[in-house]
């Protein structure tokens, strides 16, 4: 691959096809997948979800026991979705014709059955069901084969007390490779976000928004290793000094976000729902504390990177059926530089606007898209890679111990040498910019 990035239709298709048996489907499904929010299922044998990850149909649940299961939507006698289902005594039984299925997948009753051959007939009818675990108030599902299971994410928030941790998701309406980029991109800050910086209660007060309104040119320099990449964006600080944001992309969807002073640290994981759509799921954490209750009460409303969605549907309130609430007054006034509201949906509103999923043939790539161009040269190449019998990268847990972070340095000092010190191997005190 190129500078500036190469590209042909095959790499651009392997990029963006997620399905079962397609070569990126595959790899991702050998990672820990967040599928749904805790909350969505906090009852014992309460209402059971659809969920859609990577083209599959779904159905999440809380059993008897209080512990989270997934299983494919359509029972296996005669398809009907088990979203009709009664959530009773260990499992789900189908409202068409009473067959019972457990989380793990077992049919443990099938009422029709004659008694000589239930047991027979039950291991005919089981079904397909994946692991789960809770970790940071999500539910994580393990769609790969089973003997390649990894042990859990350890991602630094997934570690952390619940009191250090704030999640949401959103539905977007584009391929997870665009909406991911965004999060690799730190170069769009400069623009798309640049009047909202300096009131938005996660960002506001801080010297880093001085630099980074006053520097659009970003230097990179990109990192590749065994997690993923580092990105090093340099923009001017003082005058003998940059403004260094070091960011993280971390197989196969993570992206990790600097704090803006003394503000919480942030991140974001990318869940293809299919080909055309995306969870984005949004968190801000802790390491050192609990977050306070306003920190708290700003998120919920849809600050910093988070947005206000349907509590249903969890479509964004502002999307492209209403034109994301445009306010061209603000952005002629400039409170909003492209007159979309709050940091997520100004994101959402231009990748959605490239198309469910961008023609990558069709680009032509800057020196600051560096980064976005060594995250798709390393995903295709894993992606290939375990095509052809090569393991995949990251796999263990352990290489995302990693955290982003904001400095300003003396220009004769390396980013890469700081990072070292103060933010990889084992997570040291938390980094705070200007």
């Amino acid at each position: 691959m190129s500078y500036y990035g190469y590209m042909d239709r095959e790499m651009a298709d392997t990029l963006v096809r997620t399905g079962r048996g397609t070569p990126m489907g595959e790899l991702l499904r050998r990672y820990w997948v967040p599928v749904l929010l805790s909350s969505e299922i906090a009852e014992a044998d309460g209402p059971q979800v659809r969920v859609q990850v990577m083209g599959e149909k779904l159905i999440a649940f809380r059993d008897s026991e209080g512990k989270p299961g997934l299983l494919e939507e359509r029972c296996t006698h005669r398809g009907a979705s088990l979203f009709f289902a009664r959530n009773e005594e260990g499992g789900l039984r189908c409202a068409y014709h009473g067959l019972k299925f457990n989380r793990a997948g077992e049919c443990v009753d099938v009422p029709s059955a004659p008694a000589g051959s239930r047991a027979q007939v039950c291991e005919r009818m089981r079904t397909v069901a994946y692991p789960c675990l809770e970790r940071a108030g999500i539910v994580w599902a393990y769609l790969g084969p089973k003997e390649e299971q990894p042990a859990p994410p350890e991602v630094e928030w997934c570690t952390l007390p619940a009191e250090h941790v704030f999640v949401s998701k959103r539905l977007q309406e584009s391929n997870f490779l665009q909406a991911m980029e965004g999060g690799i991109d730190t170069s769009h800050v400069t623009y798309v976000h640049r009047y909202e910086v300096d009131e938005d209660p996660m960002h506001r007060g801080t010297k880093a928004n001085d630099y980074i309104k006053a520097d659009g040119n970003v230097i990179f320099e990109v990192e590749e290793n065994d997690f993923g990449c580092t990105l090093y964006g340099r923009r001017n600080g003082e005058p003998d000094s940059y403004y260094w944001r070091i960011t993280q992309w971390l197989f196969p969807w993570f992206t990790l976000i600097p704090p803006f002073g003394e503000h919480a640290l942030g991140g974001h994981v990318w869940v293809p729902i299919d080909d055309e759509s995306c969870w984005a799921w949004s968190i801000n954490f802790r390491p050192e504390r609990p977050l306070t209750r306003e920190e708290r009460a700003d998120m919920a409303a849809g600050r910093g990177i988070h947005c206000e969605v349907d509590p249903v549907t969890f479509r964004p309130l502002a999307n492209k059926y209403n034109d994301y609430l445009i306010d061209r007054r603000a952005q002629k006034e400039k409170r909003s530089f492209s007159g979309v509201m709050g940091f997520a949906m100004q994101d959402a509103s231009l990748q959605e606007s490239m198309g469910a999923i961008q023609d990558l043939m069709r680009e032509k790539l800057l020196p600051t898209d560096r980064g976005i161009v060594a995250a798709r040269k390393m995903l295709y190449e894993a992606a290939m890679g375990l095509r052809e019998g090569r393991e995949p990268p990251a796999v263990d847990p352990s290489r995302q111990r990693v955290r982003a972070a904001g400095v300003l340095l003396p220009r004769n000092v390396k980013p890469q040498a700081w990072a070292k010190e103060h933010i990889a191997d084992g997570l040291k005190q938390p980094v705070y910019s200007l």
